[in-house]
């Protein structure tokens, strides 16, 4: 349900908020105050194509948002119009696309009128209509079809033909193989392959950097410049000095570690030989690794994954055959149930069509429209394809209900339909249903109208006191001059305000005590409004 509409910078509307209530509500004023806007403003926030010519003079942009509660859940949408640029649509609070909006607005409001329809001339909500008048259940054909399309998607992935899987198979069991036959047992084998490589590519610079190195931690020639003899006098001049036993212990603790060193680079020195054969096999190997990093994932983790998923794959695929004839014959005996289905639920829909075409075409005799006549086709098969016909007049032919040109026969249409069909959104707004509209018509369109707000929100756009009349509440929309500018302000009537709108409705003198109690009449004929006891 609608509760919350505000709109700034749109039209003549410089800043408007309308606070709405469940059943029916008659928004009235004289003819360019701005109700129409209203529901212009209602179509941009449900995703309909912005016009910036709509934006207020001196104005940089339109805005409009709405509330919608339903129990206890609450949906905010808003949308944005510059003059110069793309709209902007946010849901709850976040950037959305204006497709957001689009999908949302079906499930949000119906609107009828002159301008265009919200979901009721779409193919499926006509279906939907039909399905709700015929007491109709689609549910095990659509439950069959998702179960066909999922018995499909297994068989696809399957991999096709038997040919097919077994040249899948073939290249999973190539692919496997070569990843096993890499031994990939250490994760850290590439850095230590290339810690290798890089040492017995230069192993000649190598021994020369170790052996001066060595030279100079440990002189062989024993002259007393080594580091090892610079750190061995160091601690003898602090020995026995209990002032300096923490110094002595680090000189002793560094002249043991740089022995080490010393030993470590005397082995480099007499050892490391060059070795061109283990270098060839270092960077063989390096290859080969790159190699299968480039096709498995890039990196060692990767390539063992890619390996276990490829081991799944091809246990799949070895009984594939077997899930394939399976599947095969559950796809096939699916297929004959849903063809029954279909059938079933095409014959109650062409059985229910007749019957809806004669009970929207009867409600219509009382809505002004006494030459009207709908068809209801249905297509073949499980009849998804329904389409509603419309001749408005006698004489006229019959066309599509998209195609109908008057937005009064239209907005009639669509009511009558919501009579005898349930379903639809909790919000109905109704423009220009009464157009031409006056007398005896004029008052049983206010009572279909309010028949309808029984159920669902109903807000009317209309210039009938009748109608307005049988509303649950009312607002009045007015222009206003305030500092030189137009505005539009939008009032929730009281009881008493409301004899004096219906009265001005109904003569065009508020002050008319004539027209007072004759709005005084119209209103005391109305039902209970919600809330209150009969």
């Amino acid at each position: 349900m609608l509760t919350d509409l505000r709109v700034r910078q749109l039209g003549v509307i410089e800043d408007l908020t309308l606070q709405l209530s469940a059943g029916m509500t008659a928004l009235t004023g004289e003819t360019g105050a701005g109700k129409t806007l209203l529901v212009e403003a209602l179509q941009l926030v449900l995703g309909q194509r912005a016009d910036p010519g709509l934006v207020r003079g001196g104005a940089d942009e339109a805005i409009v948002e709405a509330r919608f509660v339903d129990g206890d859940a609450e949906l905010v949408v808003a949308r944005s119009v510059p003059l110069k640029g793309r709209s902007r649509c946010s849901v709850d609070g976040d950037m959305a696309p204006l497709s957001r909006l689009v999908e949302l607005a079906p499930r949000l409001v119906d609107i009828h009128g002159q301008h265009d329809q919200q979901s009721l001339l779409s193919v499926a909500a006509q279906r939907a209509a039909l399905d709700s008048f015929g007491g109709i259940d689609p549910g095990p054909v659509e439950t069959g079809r998702r179960r066909q399309h999922e018995l499909e998607r297994r068989l696809a992935a399957l991999g096709g033909d038997p040919h097919q899987r077994a040249r899948e198979a073939d290249i999973l069991r190539y692919q496997i193989d070569e990843i096993g036959g890499a031994r990939l047992d250490d994760p850290d084998e590439p850095q230590r392959l290339l810690a290798d490589e890089e040492r017995l590519s230069d192993l000649s610079a190598h021994r020369a950097a170790a052996a001066q190195a060595l030279a100079i931690l440990d002189d062989d020639e024993g002259s007393g410049a080594s580091a090892l003899e610079v750190l061995g006098r160091a601690a003898a001049a602090l020995g026995g000095r209990p002032a300096f036993a923490g110094w002595f212990e680090r000189l002793r603790t560094l002249t043991a570690e740089t022995s080490d060193i010393a030993r470590d680079l005397r082995d480099v020195v007499e050892t490391w030989e060059d070795d061109p054969a283990r270098l060839d096999a270092v960077s063989e190997r390096r290859r080969l690794l790159a190699d299968l990093f480039s096709k498995y994932g890039g990196t060692h983790a990767a390539v063992l994954e890619f390996a276990d998923e490829a081991r799944a794959r091809l246990c799949d695929l070895e009984s594939a055959d077997e899930q394939a004839d399976a599947l095969q014959r559950e796809h096939a005996a699916g297929a004959v149930a849903l063809r029954a289905a279909e059938a079933e639920l095409g014959a109650a829909r062409r059985e229910a069509a007749p019957r809806l075409a004669r009970a929207v075409t009867a409600r219509l005799q009382d809505l002004a429209m006494p030459g009207a006549r709908v068809e209801v086709e249905v297509g073949e098969g499980a009849g998804d394809d329904v389409q509603y016909w419309l001749a408005a007049n006698v004489g006229e032919p019959l066309r599509p209900m998209a195609k109908v040109a008057s937005g009064g026969e239209l907005a009639r249409t669509m009511l009558a339909l919501r009579l005898v069909a349930l379903g639809g959104p909790a919000t109905m707004v109704f423009d220009e249903v009464d157009a031409g509209v006056g007398g005896e018509a004029a008052l049983a369109l206010a009572r279909a109208l309010a028949e309808v707000a029984r159920d669902s929100q109903v807000l009317v756009v209309t210039h009938l006191a009748q109608v307005a009349a049988v509303a649950d509440h009312q607002v009045a929309v007015r222009k206003r001059d305030r500092g030189g500018r137009t505005h539009t302000e939008a009032v929730t009537l009281s009881e008493a305000d409301r004899v004096v709108e219906i009265s001005r409705m109904l003569s065009g003198h508020p002050d008319s005590q004539r027209a007072r109690a004759h709005a005084e009449e119209l209103l005391g004929l109305r039902r209970p409004a919600r809330g209150t006891p009969a």
